[in-house]
């Protein structure tokens, strides 16, 4: 009888903890195939000609790739790594390696979606299957307390009735071990030139170091239980909502070096360890990201049409104008543009600043909310596309009900905010990688 082998193809899931498709592999199969492709897709340019990918969200996740293999040759096993369309790769992988099935996480946003019904229909005329399994959420779909259909549109009222009636599984096991087939060739992982990106200036003002990895978060997780940042965490979020000591956690959950599961149950064990209830916050926000999540399920494209909180939105040169003072941090307003700089520089803002700027876009500056979020899209370290789409679209008009508003604050006055950043009309050298000293204005 032959063997059976699974290809593990890896997207948003770079990690060996809490993996399912990587423990049913391993007991499902005689031997693993992991492989993770960099399609070049996400490295083109979106339609309003910029690129879909920032350099520093590049970096991150050539980053995790590379510790994902690192991980996995500690199991015994090893990562495939290739650069193109995984339509064309797989089916290729599969029948080099005589693979009987094909494992991967599904996913929600239409462009990955649209990806994935690629592969399958490849892999359907070479008549493998693509099995599709459920791991990107805190709240496993077949738990909630109501059908995809019948979600609240409602953030109030979805944590409400999911916090009642559905309960958060437990993390699945770690694989002891990986047989993998001998690998002929298992690839480089690809510099930021070959993906037709520069190297990224670190800028010297950010307090905020993300480096890309499983091994990476799991020692953050740790840190941030086991000093006073969690406590400050949660007293900070009560008494102001434009603090910057959230979890910072988002850059790894959204390439999956670490489940929303794993930092769910993380959270109760400190709790109960400490007999404290301070983990509220930091659920809450895993919550945020499940419900944006089940809304892209819900509403498919929908969420790219929401309609912008004012009708008499800009159009032409005039619009064209507003958002280029918007992004580059030239509109004025100090908070604003704080923001802005300091998302250029470090491809990185907390979720308030990411509320208060796309809120003035929309409604002071009068921008179509897709411009923002498609900027956004190529600047953040941590863009996730239900996350950052769904977040544009509530601010533009998508939320259904008044009560959200005590869970995402939009209703600060731009001139009233905090102006107190070092990213404010600030020069400071910056050190790029090579070593040499450099000036940056971080777009001032």
């Amino acid at each position: 009888m032959s063997e059976k082998t699974i290809l593990v193809w890896f997207r948003n899931d770079l990690r060996v903890h809490d993996n399912e498709i990587l423990l049913e592999a391993t007991r499902k199969a005689d031997k693993v195939l992991p492989v993770y492709c960099f399609d070049p897709y996400y490295f083109t340019k979106n339609t309003f000609g910029e690129p879909k990918t920032g350099s520093f969200r590049a970096r991150f996740l050539i980053e995790s790739v590379g510790n994902l293999r690192h991980n996995l040759r500690a199991l015994g096993s090893d990562l495939i790594i290739r650069i193109g369309n995984p339509a064309e790769i797989l089916p290729q992988l599969a029948e080099e390696y005589q693979i009987s099935e094909v494992y991967h996480h599904r996913e929600v946003a239409y462009e990955e979606t649209a990806i994935s019904e690629q592969v399958e229909t490849a892999l359907w005329k070479v008549k493998l299957n693509l099995k599709h399994f459920i791991g990107h959420t805190l709240y496993h779909k077949e738990d909630l307390p109501f059908p995809i259909k019948d979600i609240p549109d409602s953030f109030s009222t979805f944590k409400k009735k999911v916090e009642r009636d559905s309960s958060v599984r437990p993390c699945v096991a770690t694989p002891e071990a990986i047989n993998t087939p001998p690998i002929t060739d298992a690839g480089q992982l690809p510099t930021l030139q070959q993906l037709g990106l520069d190297e990224p200036v670190d800028d010297l003002r950010s307090s905020n170091k993300f480096k890309g990895g499983e091994t990476e978060v799991l020692c953050k997780l740790n840190q941030y239980f086991s000093n006073t940042n969690f406590l400050q965490h949660t007293k900070a979020h009560k008494a102001t909502m434009y603090t910057d000591n959230s979890s910072k956690l988002s850059p790894w959950l959204s390439v999956g070096c670490i489940s929303m599961r794993q930092v769910y149950w993380e959270v109760i064990k400190y709790e109960q360890a400490s007999n404290t209830h301070h983990g509220d916050i930091l659920i809450l926000e895993l919550l945020w990201r499940d419900y944006f999540r089940f809304m892209f399920k819900k509403h498919g494209q929908k969420f790219y049409k929401a309609e912008a909180l004012s009708q008499n939105t800009l159009t032409g040169t005039a619009e064209d104008e507003a958002f280029e003072a918007w992004k580059t941090g030239t509109t004025g307003i100090p908070f604003i543009d704080a923001s802005m700089h300091q998302l250029k520089a470090t491809g990185y803002i907390n979720n308030y600043s990411r509320q208060m700027v796309a809120l003035y876009l929309v409604r002071d500056l009068k921008v179509s909310w897709t411009r923002g979020a498609a900027y956004f899209e190529q600047k953040l370290i941590d863009y996730s596309p239900a996350s950052n789409w769904g977040n544009w679209a509530f601010i533009a008009g998508m939320a259904h009900d008044p009560k959200d508003n005590r869970y995402f604050n939009i209703n600060k006055a731009a001139d009233d905010l905090e102006t107190q950043s070092d990213f404010i009309n600030t020069w400071l050298p910056v050190v790029n990688s090579g070593g040499d000293s450099l000036l940056s204005s971080a777009g001032v």
